[in-house]
């Protein structure tokens, strides 16, 4: 059994193992050699690596069920609503860009000249909108989505998955 945060990083760290398997594939499958003479190689041979290669293949897979059952089954609360944590995850992204996009409406001024294109002529861009309100309005995104953030991690931390991770701890 492993927690869902330990899943999670073990997810990542499978996915490095069959990167460098592939390479490892590549790198065994050919030898250079002198007419006549025969391949000697200090690789490993090849049905050996795809074995490993299948097995971390099918414990990726493996993982990525339980993860997935985990982030449906299990939930936060938050705001006054329940959601499960897949819904949470997506909703904190989304609470980030949403932040991101208050906080550039609220670096433009409410009024700023713009050069004109005959000599007269002053031209001026205006906000349609209140600056200020897009700054307050990304600082209270953005803790929203700290929190939810925080709300999943800690049940990262508590949720156990029935998985085997002795092959690579």
């Amino acid at each position: 059994m492993i927690n869902l945060a330990e899943a999670v990083k073990l997810k990542s760290i499978l996915s490095k193992k069959v990167q460098e398997l592939v390479s490892e594939l590549h790198r065994s499958a050919f030898v250079t050699i002198e007419k006549g003479q025969t391949p000697k190689t200090s690789n490993r041979a090849m049905k050996v690596i795809e074995a490993e290669l299948a097995q971390v293949r099918l414990d990726v897979r493996t993982l990525d069920r339980l993860v997935y059952e985990a982030n449906i089954k299990n939930s936060v609360d938050f705001k006054g609503g329940r959601m499960a944590l897949v819904e949470a995850i997506e909703l904190a992204t989304q609470l980030r860009a949403d932040a991101e996009l208050c906080k550039q409406f609220s670096m433009h001024e409410k009024e700023s000249v713009r050069m004109g294109y005959g000599e007269n002529t002053m031209l001026y861009e205006i906000a349609m909108y209140e600056p200020d309100e897009y700054r307050e309005r990304a600082i209270t995104l953005e803790k929203d989505a700290h929190k939810l953030s925080n709300l999943i991690n800690a049940k990262n931390y508590s949720v156990e998955i029935d998985f085997d991770d002795s092959r690579y701890f």
